[in-house]
């Protein structure tokens, strides 16, 4: 058991509760987006622990276009992931890093990923966590797994089959015991220019009897993942939050990034508190997110273009996080 924590560690997309009973949940989430847009849909499988041990397995359905979100509850005994490798099974539910299959009363199907675009990983820096990742008391652990990828295949969703061929991905996951107090989190890889995928997150972070806010971003472009972090160097110089929009600016040593997302009505989601789902996030899959990307180091402007089918979640006291 032991090992398979260690793997973990440096592969974010497997299972981290190993040796877990209590205060633990785990999470994965698959964003999948139709060639035109018109059906978007988040899949949440995961497992739960509250404070007494009690536990119980989910899968989360989110129609971001129907702002309709289904709870699935399983037993833990049937949430059975794979030690060495993104492989997880949910009684007839399956899920890894190319494809899932799904068998529940009202969605049925299997999508396959290829051509993935996951966040750069190294010895010292394993993931987006960088080296946070090593740190045994963080209150949740986030990983990207694929920034971007290209899906294949349909599902049957309420009696409609949902074709997602030539369809785009999105994949990330979070473990730990609580989601924070208040954060903010926005994705998109629908832009104009193809192949093109933003994720940003700012959150507060419980940090040895105090807290600091934390910051990740990264821009996927032309196969370049260029990271804005806590951990490089990164300045977060701007984060509003109005009823209409979320501004955030952030700046490191060599790019500087815009983003204005416009906020739409939100779906409301289970969330984990002190290991169970039993707290609520809103979580909108049609809103539009500006995106302002320039190399400072050769004063060009990379990438000024609008994502659609973005997905925005300002959830929690975000006060906590606002700047500027």
């Amino acid at each position: 058991m032991i090992f398979d924590k260690i793997h973990a560690l440096w592969h974010p997309e497997c299972y981290h509760g190993w040796g877990k009973t209590k205060r633990f949940f785990e999470g994965w989430y698959y964003k999948l987006v139709s060639e035109n847009e018109t059906h978007a849909l988040a899949i949440i499988p995961g497992i739960a622990m509250d404070e007494k041990g009690n536990k119980q397995a989910f899968i989360q359905v989110l129609d971001g276009k129907k702002k309709e979100a289904y709870y699935h509850r399983f037993d833990a005994e049937v949430f059975k992931p794979h030690p060495k490798k993104h492989d997880l099974k949910l009684e007839n539910n399956r899920f890894s890093s190319n494809k899932i299959s799904l068998n529940l009363p009202d969605l049925k199907g299997e999508i396959q990923f290829s051509n993935l675009h996951p966040w750069s990983t190294s010895l010292l820096s394993p993931g987006i966590m960088g080296p946070f990742s090593f740190v045994p008391f963080m209150e949740c652990y986030h990983g990207i797994l694929s920034m971007d990828h290209v899906l294949s295949g349909s599902v049957v969703f309420k009696g409609e089959t949902l074709s997602f061929d030539n369809g785009r991905g999105y994949m990330e996951k979070d473990w730990g015991h609580s989601f924070p107090e208040g954060y903010i989190w926005m994705q998109s890889n629908h832009f104009s220019q193809k192949e093109v995928s933003v994720k940003a997150s700012i959150a507060k972070i419980p940090w040895m009897g105090t807290s600091f806010i934390g910051h990740i971003a990264g821009v996927l472009i032309e196969d370049q993942l260029i990271e804005f972090t806590t951990y490089n160097g990164t300045q977060l110089l701007l984060c509003q939050v109005t009823q209409e929009a979320v501004l955030l600016h952030m700046e490191n040593r060599s790019h500087r990034l815009e983003i204005k997302a416009k906020r739409e009505e939100a779906t409301s989601l289970a969330a984990p508190i002190a290991g169970f789902m039993d707290a609520r996030i809103e979580e909108s899959m049609k809103s539009e997110i500006h995106v302002l990307l320039t190399d400072k180091k050769r004063n060009k402007v990379l990438l000024n273009d609008t994502g659609t089918s973005a997905g925005i979640e300002v959830a929690g006291n975000y006060s906590l996080v606002m700047k500027g």
